[in-house]
């Protein structure tokens, strides 16, 4: 009898079982992934409404104060010297010595360059050997003339040879005449063969050296000497700002000018308007003003960039805030005011006058009040905060 054949059963594939476990992988990881994310979205938020509904928000505030705000006008410019001298060589020669010392402050009359002044020195013997020559000659022939005279008197001689002996006389008193004028040039010659400052100020870099050989017509000078001390000042204000200064001036008010660097932090000297110029210019629309600085610690050099600020008014008892604490919206200017009970209150302010870290405020704040300063992204209006005062306040 044949046993009976039993059919094993299929074996079932574990494809299935990975498939599962592979389905409860990316559902735990889905669900991970949206908690962390919805909690990560909802903590700025919470943290930017902490301040009312939960912890106070600390900030930094300063007090609003009363003072003196300036009124500035405000304009690009450079520093120019009053008077710029180029040392240049009047008569032919060799350079026999240099008194001064590049960059040396010379004063008007000092000693700057010796050229050698032997030829013109000799010129000027010449000239007074032949001015005695001639005076000599002029001598005898006004005794000569004399002596013509009288005998032309007693009908001696001929009226001509008495004509012709006061013409030599005139003309020897012409060659006197020219032999003086040739004294004079040689010794203008000597005395342009020393060079000296024609203005006091600073001298430059020396362009020649000892020993080389000048001409009067060379293009190019010896040194240049620059006055330092006072200096001006030349910059650029609007045209709409003319009727404001004018009228400044014609009441006789003196306006004072700074020269600030370029990085507008650092006040380099303080001066007085001058002058301002006659015309507008039409491509910028814009005046030039003169300053005058008396430059006595020499901060400032001919065309050396500077910011002119004049000094236009001065706005007095004005409420004071810090720029920092000023916010702006499309819709309006404000700022966040901390109260007694340590909340904020958005408070609109119509600024006036900015200048540096502090504005003056025209409406909408008084002086005594707190303003925040710092932490101000986490405000909103009724905000709980913990104040921190900052020092005192710059005063105007």
């Amino acid at each position: 009898m044949n046993p009976e054949i039993t059919t094993p059963p299929p074996k079932q594939s574990k494809s299935w079982i990975w498939l599962i476990l592979l389905l409860i992988v990316a559902g735990g990881a889905v669900y991970f992934y949206r908690g962390g994310t919805q909690a990560t979205a909802k903590g700025p938020d919470t943290a930017k409404k902490s301040g009312k509904g939960g912890g106070a928000v600390p900030v930094v505030a300063a007090l609003t104060h009363r003072g003196d705000m300036p009124v500035y006008l405000t304009g690009l410019g450079s520093i120019t010297a009053f008077n710029t001298v180029t040392v240049r060589a009047r008569v032919d020669g060799e350079i026999m010595k240099i008194y001064f010392t590049e960059g040396q402050f010379v004063k008007q009359g000092d000693p700057l360059i010796e050229i050698d002044p032997r030829p013109y020195q000799v010129m000027l013997e010449q000239a007074e050997a032949g001015l005695a020559g001639h005076q000599a000659q002029l001598a005898n022939a006004k005794v000569d003339l004399q002596r013509y005279t009288n005998l032309l008197e007693q009908d001696a001689v001929p009226k001509q040879q008495f004509d012709t002996q006061a013409a030599l006389v005139n003309q020897i008193q012409s060659t006197i005449k020219a032999d003086q004028a040739a004294i004079d040039n040689a010794k203008l010659q000597l005395v342009y063969a020393h060079i000296t400052a024609e203005v006091t100020g600073r001298i430059g870099l020396r362009l020649v050296d000892q020993g080389n050989i000048v001409h009067a017509n060379d293009p190019n000078g010896l040194a240049t000497i620059t006055q330092v001390q006072p200096i001006a000042g030349i910059f650029n204000i609007d045209q709409a700002n003319l009727p404001q200064v004018l009228a400044k001036i014609k009441s006789g008010q003196m306006l004072p000018v700074y020269a600030i660097d370029k990085d507008m932090k650092t006040k380099l000297a303080t001066g007085r308007l001058l002058t301002i110029d006659n015309q507008v210019d039409p491509s910028s629309g814009t005046v030039k003003f003169k300053a005058q600085f008396d430059n006595e610690d020499l901060n400032l050099f001919p065309n050396q960039f500077m910011n002119g600020r004049l000094l236009i008014d001065t706005k007095h008892n004005a409420v004071i805030v810090p720029t920092a604490a000023i916010q702006r919206s499309p819709q309006s200017t404000y700022v966040y005011v901390a109260k007694d009970d340590n909340t904020v209150e958005v408070r609109d302010i119509k600024v006036g006058i900015t200048e540096g870290d502090n504005a003056s405020v025209e409406s909408g704040l008084e002086a005594g009040e707190r303003v925040v300063i710092d932490g101000i992204d986490k405000l909103q209006q009724g905000s709980k905060v913990t104040v921190r005062m900052a020092g005192p306040p710059a005063r105007g």
